[in-house]
């Protein structure tokens, strides 16, 4: 079992206690006699596998208990060496402050969200592998009450006020500690001397260290003196780290290390042994026994999990992906690829299809799944979505990116967003569907798919369109109107410009908003469409009325009636019919109104829709109050309230027995007369 990170941590007191004095360094702000504006910043510098992450992480535990709104952590350079879009990682810190952000939303407006959030907040930012300041200026808190923890290879120039804390070699005391801890301390207690001699051959690299003391771990009978003369005599002048790490690999069998070669493409180096066993071509015990031997030799980390996860270490990812240019072949790596796409194509599909238990399809899914496939429940699935997620995700963006898998991306993009949709719903799941919407369209546009761009297209324009930015939507409407077009596809026509109509209306321009609609009325006549149609005809009428064009939001609401009433859409009609009351009231018409919503109060019962029912007798009180009849008015309101309060099965009994159920034209002329 992997020793705690505070027991793991050896060496670096001195530097442990400069960080720590400098917390409450006065910087240049005090000493003028201003108030820090932002949060102090600490740089913790080295190569990577010097500790410096250690180090930063060291020092978050001995100064969490004075930052009580939690510690905020994320990675700024993936292992791959790619810097890590600022979106994503202020989206990574506001889900652990649990701060909505809107899906889509640009940096600038996340970083924002962020500064806000920590604005009230005494809270400990852990910013690792930063590649400068550019990275991590956005992420900066206005506030001197919360601390950042940088982790970098140099000075973060451009940022004010921070000193350097740089890391070389451990001493040669920490680094014999180190090396004890991972060889075990017998060895190094009954001969030190060769133990010395190792560390100084490792330049007291901490990484270099750990797997020197791996490599004697799993191997009791080895001298420390063998190792230290193997080391000594390996040809070739390359930094200690690439020299410890080809002696270690040079001992492996051809599988384990032909496996431990291809840890190099999985996605984030997120690894768990479903991901090494498709990249291996192996079972999923036995890539799980190969990962853990792995982490006795220092090559591979476990990570913290209810399932079983490991990490390559950042420090070993460009060799790793060396060893793979000279000893794998093209056709061979892009074959571990596919395979490792096609087995969380498969994963998302068990992990959707069990939610799904009466669905003969997913039944017929799950029967032709191997067992280490299948999730026992569906609790079991949403976990492991969940744990899983960043790397899923990473999986995606790794598949677009590599061009030559476009099939498998787009399977692994629409079985992701099937999954998300199944366990946390359109909602929740808003911000990573923006992000997987993204990558389909940038597969279409590079295979010229126009169907799918529409699909796209239309998907982040709805999300956009949620979140408020309309006329963002707008553009990406028009945009999937053209792709709909060109692939000759009707139903996207159709959506778009509906979609069009709708962003117009959203920013009031009704003539365009009644343009479009009208447009996308004849496109659904020409098709015989005549549910979208009736559908369309309400819409354009709502245009209308908010347009003052009284007479124009009558005729689509007449269509609209006749139009359910000929679909034989109960519900539908008395909707219409409830609309088509309102603008006759609005043009002055009220005797036609109460006619009308007294027909629409009929259908809504034979509808069972109580709320619409409730809805429709208030509004006739309201007529009624305008006519002058009090009386009639309160009986409808009192019929309402009984509705509203009353289950759907007791509603029969309160529309005959409450006066509710006749004619309001009735009592309207019973009480003129009187």
């Amino acid at each position: 079992m992997r020793e705690p990170a505070a027991a793991a941590f050896v060496g670096r007191r001195r530097e442990l206690r400069e960080l720590r004095a400098d917390i409450d360094r006065a910087g240049l702000d005090t000493l003028s006699g201003r108030k820090a504006p932002r949060a102090r910043v600490l740089l913790v510098a080295g190569r990577p596998g010097s500790g410096r992450t250690s180090l930063a992480e060291a020092l978050v535990r001995e100064t969490a208990d004075e930052y009580p709104d939690g510690v905020l952590r994320a990675r700024l350079t993936d292992p791959d060496g790619t810097r890590v879009p600022a979106e994503r990682t202020a989206r990574t810190l506001l889900d652990t402050l649990g701060v909505p952000a809107p899906p889509g939303a640009h940096e600038d407006e996340l970083a924002e969200i962020l500064r806000d959030a920590l604005a009230e907040r005494r809270a400990l930012l852990l910013l690792d592998d930063a590649a400068d300041a550019e990275q991590v200026e956005p992420l900066l808190p206005d506030t001197p009450d919360c601390l950042v923890v940088a982790v970098s290879k140099g000075p973060l120039t451009g940022i004010p006020d921070v000193r350097p804390c740089t890391l070389g070699g451990l001493d040669k005391e920490a680094a014999v500690k180190l090396l004890a801890r991972a060889a075990g301390p017998v060895r190094i207690t009954v001969d030190p001397r060769s133990a010395e001699a190792l560390v100084e051959h490792c330049q007291g690299h901490p990484a270099a260290l750990v797997l020197a003391g791996g490599w004697l771990a799993v191997r009791p009978k080895a001298a420390v003196a063998d190792l230290a003369k193997r080391l000594h005599d390996l040809p070739g002048d390359e930094p200690v780290l690439a020299r410890v790490f080809r002696h270690t690999y040079a001992t492996l069998a051809g599988t384990p290390a032909r496996m431990l070669r291809l840890l190099s493409l999985a996605p984030a180096a997120h690894i768990d042994p479903h991901t090494a066993s498709a990249l291996a071509g192996c079972s999923v015990p036995a890539a799980h026994d190969t990962l853990d031997d792995f982490v006795a030799l220092g090559l591979v980390r476990p990570v913290e999990s209810p399932l079983p996860q490991y990490e390559v270490p950042g420090c070993l990812v460009p060799l790793l992906r060396r060893l793979t240019e000279t000893e794998d072949r093209p056709a061979e790596l892009q074959l571990a690829r596919a395979r490792m796409l096609e087995r969380t194509v498969r994963l998302l599909q068990s992990c959707r299809a069990v939610t799904e238990p009466d669905s003969p399809a997913a039944r017929k899914l799950l029967a032709g799944l191997p067992g280490a496939l299948r999730f026992p429940d569906p609790a079991a699935a949403a976990e492991w979505l969940r744990i899983r997620q960043p790397a899923l995700l990473a999986a995606a963006r790794l598949a677009v990116a590599d061009g030559e898998l476009d099939t498998l991306a787009r399977r692994l993009m629409a079985a992701l967003t099937r999954a998300l949709v199944a366990h946390r719903g359109q909602q929740a799941a808003a911000p990573e569907l923006y992000s997987v919407h993204q990558l389909v369209l940038g597969v279409a546009e590079r295979r010229r798919l126009p169907r799918e761009e529409a699909a796209a297209l239309l998907n982040l324009a709805d999300l956009d369109a949620r979140t408020g930015r309309t006329r963002d939507a707008l553009a990406r409407y028009r945009a999937a109107l053209a792709a709909g077009r060109l692939a000759d596809d009707p139903y996207a026509v159709g959506r778009a410009m509906e979609s069009v109509a709708g962003a117009y209306q959203e920013l009031e321009d009704w003539s365009r908003a009644s343009d479009w609609y009208g447009r996308a009325l004849a496109h659904r006549l020409a098709r015989d469409e005549r549910l979208d149609a009736a559908r369309l005809h309400g819409r354009l009428a709502t245009v209308h009325t908010y347009a003052g064009r009284y007479g124009e939001a009558l005729r689509n609401w007449s269509s609209a009636v006749t139009g359910h009433r000929r679909n034989g859409d109960v519900a539908g009609h008395a909707r219409a019919l409830s609309e088509l009351a309102r603008v006759q009231e609005y043009a002055g018409r009220p005797e036609e109104s109460l006619r009308t919503c007294q027909e629409a109060v009929e259908l809504a019962r034979h509808a069972d829709d109580v709320r619409l029912q409730a809805a429709l007798q208030l509004r006739l009180a309201d007529t009624l109050d305008r006519l002058g009849d009090p009386t009639a008015a309160r009986l409808h309101r009192n019929a309402a309230e009984r509705m509203l309060k009353a289950g759907p099965q007791e509603t029969a009994g309160l529309e005959t027995n409450g006066g509710a159920g006749s004619s309001a034209y009735e009592i309207r002329s019973t009480s003129s007369e009187d």
